[in-house]
């Protein structure tokens, strides 16, 4: 136990490695990626793990037992306050089939990295290589949202900050999961309607921009853009285009696939109006 603890909390460069992004982009990561290697006597063989960066920062140092933090270094300590990637299994596991990945990084919107090949099945060789791969691809996640950024929604400007200066509503709206996140879009809208009538415009403007803030936050598979600019479309086609986007974002978080080709036919028939 003690020795895999070790392998968790291995100093930065211990193993250099250069991911390649199958699906996603590395100027952009998002933060949660499947893993993959390939067996370097079958290529067909495929290891994979399950890459996340917790969107609160947090030290594992914070968790480990005191007899037990007793035994490792200080040095290594100080390391896992500073691990970014973390590898769900804590080492590479052996997959039906590349294909089946491909498909299910498509379906959750996951990014999809390579790492190579795997010389040896040794389960610790196999864990460092979870690793590390994690670790580098952990700093890449904190590079891209550390670096100040313009992200646009008609004509509006919201500027990233590293996750230290986060406050706690910041927080919060980024650990929820897509479902809460539209949970809470719903209630917002609402809302809008409801200052719109009764000519709040404090209030109007305060909701809109939270929002604008939680569609930048959804994947882009959601349009949030196109949900935020319907949302605020104080024209009776702006709530139906509304409701729509809406429906089509909950049809793919419940993976109802077949019911959205009805729901595009409708949102282009409105759109042509």
């Amino acid at each position: 136990m003690l020795r895999a603890l070790q392998i968790a909390l291995l100093p930065e460069g211990f193993f250099a490695m250069a991911i390649r992004f199958l699906r996603g982009n590395p100027q952009t990561p998002k933060g949660h990626a499947i893993i993959v290697a390939r067996a370097a006597s079958d290529s067909r063989i495929v290891f994979c793990t399950y890459c996340v960066v917790p969107p609160i920062p947090m030290s594992l140092a914070k968790y480990i037992p005191p007899l037990l933090a007793a035994q490792i270094p200080t040095e290594e300590l100080q390391n896992a306050s500073n691990l970014t990637g973390m590898p769900i299994p804590p080492m590479l596991e052996e997959a039906s089939s590349m294909e089946y990945l491909e498909t299910l990084a498509a379906r959750r919107d996951d990014d999809l990295c390579d790492i190579g090949t795997l010389t040896s099945r040794d389960d610790m060789a196999r864990m460092e290589k979870a690793t590390t791969s994690c670790q580098e691809y952990g700093e890449l996640y904190a590079s891209y949202i550390s670096t100040p950024t313009q992200s646009s929604i008609n004509g509006a400007i919201e500027e990233p900050v590293s996750l230290n200066e986060l406050d706690a509503e910041e927080l919060l709206l980024r650990s929820m999961s897509d479902r809460q996140k539209l949970a809470e879009l719903g209630k917002l809208i609402g809302t809008t309607r409801y200052a719109a009538e009764g000519h709040d415009l404090s209030l109007l403007q305060e909701t809109r921009h939270k929002m604008q803030h939680i569609t930048l936050l959804l994947p882009d598979k959601y349009r949030g853009k196109e949900l935020f600019l319907a949302a605020i479309n104080p024209h009776e086609r702006g709530s139906k285009l509304t409701e729509l986007y809406l429906s089509r974002a909950y049809k793919l978080l419940d993976e109802e696939y077949a019911d959205i080709p009805a729901i595009e036919r409708s949102i282009r028939e409105l759109q042509l109006e």
